[in-house]
């Protein structure tokens, strides 16, 4: 039987993630991106995820792209996110999740595959 779930070509898939890249739908990235169900885009920041601020996350591209969830990866560990950011993406009416890049990869194609609203901004490992 198979359990290979349905998504479309259109769809943006992470195939993989290693150190300083991603790989997804076919293509490499190098360094942090953001993954959307339509479209990559670069994500220019390479500072420590703890001190993330609102001004360093494009948060306009996530409300512009329709997205509900934010999973952010944060490398090789799970990020302190501060209480103003959250606040921040809070008062964006995005919910945002932080984690690992592993796991951030992961959760962000089940969700995608299950037509959640769902983007991912990650930080390579």
């Amino acid at each position: 039987m198979d359990i290979t779930p349905l998504i479309g070509a259109d769809r943006q898939v992470i195939q993989s993630y290693g150190p300083g890249m991603f790989k997804v739908s076919g293509q490499s990235y190098d360094g942090a991106v953001i993954v959307f169900p339509d479209k990559v885009i670069p994500w220019d920041f390479s500072g420590d995820v703890s001190a993330l601020q609102a001004d360093d996350f494009p948060a306009s591209v996530m409300a512009e792209a329709g997205v509900d969830v934010v999973l952010l990866g944060g490398g090789k560990g799970m990020p302190f996110i501060s209480a103003a950011l959250r606040a921040f993406f809070k008062d964006q009416g995005l919910a945002l999740e932080a984690m690992d890049s592993g796991a951030a990869c992961r959760t962000y194609n089940v969700l995608m595959a299950e037509g959640r609203r769902v983007a991912a901004a990650m930080l390579p490992v």
